[in-house]
């Protein structure tokens, strides 16, 4: 018998199907400290994202790098995630 894999990408064949180019311009968005942002998967990025946070909105709290940390709620848990910018989107709460 072959064990069951448990692994970081399991159970994410429809999440990560479809792959679409990264544009320039994904990759050279910016945001600043306050913003609110959507997190929406890029599957063809480097850097994935655990799957659970897909869809999620949350906060800019912090740079790191060429990443954001961004503050999202995970039922009653407030927690941090670091993403890079082809991950996110512009929110409504988002400063102009």
């Amino acid at each position: 018998m072959v064990r069951k894999s448990h692994g970081f990408k399991k159970g994410t064949r429809n999440l990560f199907k479809t792959k679409k180019k990264i544009t320039v311009n994904e990759k050279l968005k910016k945001f600043e400290i306050g913003d609110t942002v959507h997190i929406d998967i890029n599957p063809s990025s480097k850097s994935p994202i655990y799957k659970r946070f897909q869809g999620k909105t949350g906060k800019i709290v912090g740079i790191r790098g060429k990443a954001y940390i961004i503050e999202v709620y995970d039922g009653k848990k407030l927690k941090k995630i670091i993403a890079n910018s082809d991950h996110l989107k512009v929110g409504r709460g988002a400063k102009k």
